[in-house]
C-alpha cells in the first residue's frame, strides 16, 4: 500500500523510522517532508501535502506527524476528502479505520516511544472499514456537509437550533 507521510521537525525522527519500517513491511512510503531538521519549520507545509496526496490517491493512506499530532490533524482535515483521526493508542488506531474510514492518521512524535507509534501505524494500516450502515450513514453526513455546508437534520423531538 502507498502511504503518504508528512511532518515538521518534531516528527522527523519518527517519520524517517516509519519510512524504513513501511518499506520492510512491503508498503510504498511517499515522503512529503520535512526533509531536514529546522526547528522553525511549519507543519502545514508538509502535512497538507501528505493529506492532499492521500485524498487524491485511491487506495492509499496517510500519516501526519508533529509534536502532539493535534495541529497536524487539524491541518489534514482542512483537505477536501480527508478524514484524519488523532491516534494515541491501539484502540484509536483501529477505530479510526473500522468506524470512521479515516484515510489519514495524525500521531504525536513526542507523545510515545517510537515502538509504540510504529505499532499504532501498523494497526491503522492493517485495519479495514467495517462498512456497517451506521458508520456509512455518519460518514455520508460529514461528506454532505463538506460538500454543501448544510447541517444534517436534527432528530425528531429536538429543539429548533436556528434561534
Amino acid at each position: 500500500m502507498r502511504v503518504h507521510l508528512g511532518t515538521d521537525h518534531a516528527g522527523l525522527d519518527l517519520k524517517r523510522h516509519l519510512i524504513d519500517h513501511l518499506r520492510q513491511q512491503g508498503h510504498e512510503p511517499v515522503d512529503h517532508g520535512a526533509f531536514v531538521f529546522d526547528a522553525a519549520d511549519d507543519y502545514p507545509v508538509f502535512c497538507l501535502r501528505a493529506a492532499a496526496a492521500a485524498a487524491a490517491d485511491p487506495g492509499s493512506l496517510g500519516v501526519v506527524i508533529g509534536g502532539s499530532g493535534n495541529g497536524e490533524q487539524i491541518a489534514a482535515n482542512k483537505v477536501h476528502g480527508v478524514r484524519a483521526a488523532l491516534v494515541w493508542n491501539e484502540e484509536t488506531a483501529v477505530l479510526a479505520r473500522q468506524h470512521n474510514d479515516a484515510n489519514v492518521i495524525s500521531v504525536g512524535g513526542r507523545m510515545h516511544p517510537i515502538g509504540d507509534m510504529t505499532h499504532f501505524v501498523d494497526l491503522f494500516l492493517a485495519t479495514a472499514f467495517t462498512g456497517e450502515e451506521r458508520h456509512v450513514r455518519r460518514i455520508a453526513m460529514l461528506t454532505d456537509y463538506e460538500r454543501t455546508g448544510d447541517l444534517p437534520p436534527l432528530p425528531p423531538g429536538s429543539p429548533d437550533d436556528r434561534a
